[in-house]
């Protein structure tokens, strides 16, 4: 009998050792799980006066940007950090100075607290200016710091009545410290002018810009948007290239934003091992008022001035955005040919754009650039003749040629042949 208990005794001790065990073990497994930055996003509601209009299915602008937000909270993602920011919410006098000053953060970006976001919400009243280049620099301070992505989300149903701080302006000053904070924007009011003011905000920065006209649309599009910034995406890094291939800065596969001015030329290296092939594209985008018809080219030059292969498009101006590519397999080292480790070849990649603009346009901060670098396994064999620097429209050119050539000589041939009859007869 003693023996039993001592046999209980003994394995619930080891048990007991075992379970605390364990549950010390699995906070440290945890501990040690790399932490996802958690992404942030800021709403910035127009709480200007022109807000008291009814005419969102029979309620006015503000119940519905309300009951938007209520639905919003209610849905958004809990690993989101959410925060709202108004513009024209207090001062309601007629001072524009004092008015178009009037933006400040309702809700600070953090964990949400949904019943507390509400209150915040539902103290709101169309007020007076509509100061939304202040709001949009005020939300980008708000979205300072942290490794997740950053997201605006601006409503409002009118344009900014507070230059000449230009919103558009602002925007791509946002764009240009290089933070890949995106601003999307929400109109209520389907007005060209304020369509054109709003897209240029969205497009400075890579975002999108949407009419909406109902409430459940509202709802609707501002959930997409706080979703969108929880999905996990590839952030860009921010370069600068050089005015030439001996000063152009060394590029890993990556995915890199930069900015180039009209009229101007960058350059980027790429190491290129035998055996691989070279990937990489570029795309300049038209963030302001341009002249129609323009081109961007990429080529990849070795570093002594040999064209290698190009890649280029042209557009109009229908379209925002121009993109181009290219592809450069490096031949394998045959055996013999080298006894040590394979040496890399150092590849430049220059970027121009044809893009112009009227002389009251700014130049600065360039347009925003986005270059994609990638290797990989290069072919099995010499049959894609980018390694020979024609390009992938080579064997076209030849049958052109071909073509060309047969033709010529036919047609020689007839007219001597018909030469020959006509002085026979």
């Amino acid at each position: 009998m003693i023996t039993s208990k001592r046999l209980t005794t003994g394995v619930g001790i080891a048990l007991a050792t075992l379970a605390a065990g364990l549950g010390t073990a699995i906070p440290a497994a945890a501990d040690e799980a790399p932490a996802t930055p958690s992404p942030k996003v800021e709403l910035v509601l127009d709480v200007s006066g022109s807000m008291r209009t009814r005419d969102i299915d029979g309620q006015s602008r503000m119940a519905a940007a309300k009951q938007a937000f209520n639905d919003v909270l209610d849905a958004a993602p809990k690993e989101v950090h959410l925060g709202i920011r108004t513009l024209g919410a207090d001062y309601p006098g007629e001072d524009r100075k004092v008015g178009c000053k009037d933006t400040r953060q309702l809700y600070p970006v953090g964990p949400l607290d949904r019943t507390e976001a509400k209150a915040a919400v539902a103290t709101l009243a169309p007020t007076g200016f509509t100061p939304i280049g202040p709001a949009l620099l005020g939300a980008a301070d708000d979205l300072e710091g942290g490794d997740g992505s950053r997201r605006i989300v601006l409503i409002t149903d009118g344009e900014d009545t507070c230059g000449p701080l230009d919103p558009c302006e602002v925007a791509r000053e946002i764009a240009a410290r290089g933070t890949h904070l995106v601003v999307d924007t929400l109109g209520l009011v389907p007005n060209a002018k304020i369509r054109q003011q709003l897209t240029c905000i969205a497009e400075a920065t890579g975002g999108t810009y949407t009419a909406v006209q109902h409430k459940e649309e509202l709802s609707g599009r501002v959930k997409q948007l706080v979703d969108r910034a929880a999905e996990p995406v590839v952030t860009p890094v921010a370069t600068e290239g050089a005015g030439s291939c001996s000063a152009a800065p060394k590029l890993e596969p990556g995915l890199y934003t930069d900015r180039e001015k009209i009229g101007e030329h960058r350059w980027y290296r790429v190491d290129v091992l035998p055996g691989q092939e070279l990937r990489a594209s570029a795309s300049v985008a038209a963030d302001r008022a341009v002249d129609d018809d323009y081109g961007v080219l990429l080529r990849a030059v070795t570093v002594h001035g040999r064209e290698i292969v190009r890649g280029s498009e042209a557009g109009t101006g229908r379209t925002d955005v121009i993109s181009s590519g290219l592809r450069y397999p490096k031949p394998e080292v045959e055996e013999g040919d080298d006894d040590g480790k394979p040496a890399a070849e150092a590849v430049c990649l220059q970027l121009a754009h044809s893009f112009s603009a009227p002389a009251s346009v700014k130049r600065s901060p360039g347009l925003p650039v986005e270059l994609t670098v990638d290797l990989v396994d290069g072919p099995d064999n010499a049959s894609d003749v980018a390694a020979f620097g024609l390009g992938r429209g080579w064997w076209l050119l030849g049958v052109l040629v071909l073509t060309g050539l047969v033709a010529g000589l036919l047609t020689g041939w007839i007219s001597r042949w018909r030469v020959a009859v006509w002085r026979t007869n």
